[in-house]
């Protein structure tokens, strides 16, 4: 293993229920807009990558609030609903999962890079990845994110873009996921891939994926060590 590549959402932190919902939630009130989002609705719209697009959807099914459209309506929303969902962050209120930054010390002490593919706003992004300090915050060397790619996950052109910029070969990276929109872009990329299922994920098809643990877990719980990382690397390249 050359390289390990995380997703944010659900993998860094557990963002979704009480994060992004809370987010667009607390947005669309804000814009005067008569939507809400409560948890079973928000994990069938997880179905579709990306927050914009999410909102996109939504909006087509249900009609558009005031004689909005897409063009004129989303992206003003999307910025919105990031600020409020940086703010969130910032104030603590979604920490680090589990065995996240211990296995981000033991990479980076090994000498493995470090690198972030995931669909969220880069501001979003930014502020999970102030939870780990500066110092640790500069040893991800790629952190790809939002509209950077023009076909967002289970697409694998995000991860076949980390590929470029690393330049390295699908085998030689592992990456960290937890949903199975995710699972199939990093396939697609030729990375494998392990899962750490979140608030959710838990029940989808992970078929495919090396290994499939609930977190990557601190002493005393620990279930997923950098050996084993290094072990799904080297099965892939055998």
């Amino acid at each position: 293993m050359k390289a390990l590549i995380f997703d944010c959402d659900g993998v860094l932190v557990d963002t979704e229920r009480d994060g992004h919902r809370v987010a667009f939630n607390r947005a669309f009130a804000a814009a005067g807009i008569d939507a809400e989002w409560d948890v079973a609705l928000y994990g069938e719209l997880l179905k579709v990558a990306g927050g914009k697009e999410r909102m996109t959807q939504y909006f087509n099914e249900r009609g558009w609030p005031n004689g909005k459209t897409a063009e004129t309506l989303i992206p003003e929303l999307h910025k919105r609903k990031t600020a409020i969902f940086t703010d969130l962050i910032a104030k603590g209120s979604l920490p680090l999962r589990p065995g996240i930054s211990r296995i981000v010390d033991e990479a980076h002490a090994a000498g493995v890079r470090l690198g972030v593919c995931t669909t969220s706003d880069p501001k979003a992004i930014d502020g999970v990845l102030d939870l780990f300090g500066a110092e640790r915050k500069k040893w991800f060397e790629i952190v790809l994110a939002g509209d950077i790619v023009k076909k967002k996950k289970p697409d694998p052109e995000i991860y076949s873009l980390a590929k470029q910029k690393l330049g390295l070969d699908g085998k030689d990276c592992v990456v960290v996921e937890d949903s199975r929109n995710g699972l199939l872009a990093s396939l697609g990329a030729g990375m494998p891939t392990l899962i750490t299922t979140s608030t959710y994920t838990k029940h989808e098809d992970f078929k495919g994926a090396a290994k499939v643990v609930p977190e990557l877990g601190d002493p005393p719980k620990v279930f997923v060590t950098l050996k084993d990382l290094n072990a799904i690397g080297a099965q892939r390249a055998a």
